[in-house]
């Protein structure tokens, strides 16, 4: 009786040993990532943070929310943050060349915010008279990617040294002599309504949303993913140190998770358009 009551014992500390060891060896395998993001991104990474996705894939995600781009990358840069949701492609590009810091690297493609041309009197850019005003935004980065998109609706030509952050000056040819008025983009949205003396705005997508348009909707044109917009596309970015780490590149399957996706279309009204592309795709740019 002896005998067998102490076996009975030794099975259970052996088998308590091995579920300890099994859960030690779990926890160990769940990977810990910094995700440093802003505003609707942030709110893209708290969600993704509390997916079953992130769970089956063993990444335990803490999201850190900043207000600058600029700090942001310079966090990334010195690994106080391992990986940056939030930026486009020429965002990042213009970063490491002025950068004096380690340079970032792209772990891939997230999505693209298009740009709108709105009107509440045409209903195409064609039916925009010649001499009309149009407003764009006074900061450089949204102002380029707006005669960028005027450009590509065949509207005007730009200057084959055309850059992220070129403007007005930088047009090369204006067959139907726009004038341009420049605004505060965050006005953009109240100018379409109220502003007879405006015929057409360029708003960006987060201003637009946040004033209750929706650019799939109700902009009369828009950017797709093409060629022209490559610069556009939003990636995750992590030190150019850790471009090949195998758990930060997790996040973008877990990104591209579907019932993730599912939740960003129905969160954000389709405004942000999903972009699968490889890496090598931005490099054409």
């Amino acid at each position: 009786m002896v005998k067998r009551v102490g076996i009975v014992i030794a099975g259970v500390v052996v088998t308590g040993t091995l579920l300890a060891t099994t859960t030690s060896i779990q926890a160990a395998t769940v990977k810990k990532v910094t995700v440093g993001s802003v505003t609707g991104d942030a709110e893209i990474w708290r969600h993704i943070a509390d997916s079953s996705a992130a769970k089956k894939a063993h990444v335990q995600i803490k999201v850190k929310e900043f207000t600058d781009g600029g700090t942001l990358n310079k966090a990334t840069a010195s690994g106080e943050v391992d990986v940056n949701a939030f930026q486009s492609y020429d965002y990042f590009h213009a970063f490491n060349k002025q950068t004096d810091t380690e340079k970032l690297a792209v772990l891939g493609t997230t999505y693209i915010e298009p740009m709108g041309v709105y009107s509440k009197d045409y209903h195409k850019v064609s039916d925009i008279p010649d001499g009309s005003t149009i407003a764009i935004a006074r900061d450089n980065a949204n102002a380029a990617r707006g005669l960028r998109l005027l450009a590509n609706a065949v509207l005007v030509k730009l200057k084959a040294n055309f850059s992220a952050l070129s403007g007005v000056a930088d047009i090369a040819d204006n067959p139907h002599h726009f004038k341009f008025k420049e605004i505060d983009d965050t006005t953009g949205v109240s100018l379409v309504k109220q502003d007879d003396s405006v015929a057409a705005v360029l708003i960006s997508n987060s201003v637009s949303q946040a004033g209750g348009l929706n650019v799939l909707k109700d902009s009369i044109y828009h950017e797709s993913i093409n060629s022209g917009t490559i610069g556009n596309i939003n990636i995750l970015a992590t030190r150019e140190s850790q471009a090949k780490n195998k758990t930060y590149k997790k996040l973008v399957a877990l990104y591209r998770d579907p019932t993730v996706q599912k939740w960003i279309k129905k969160q954000y009204h389709g405004t942000k358009v999903e972009v699968k592309k490889p890496v090598s795709y931005l490099e054409e740019k």
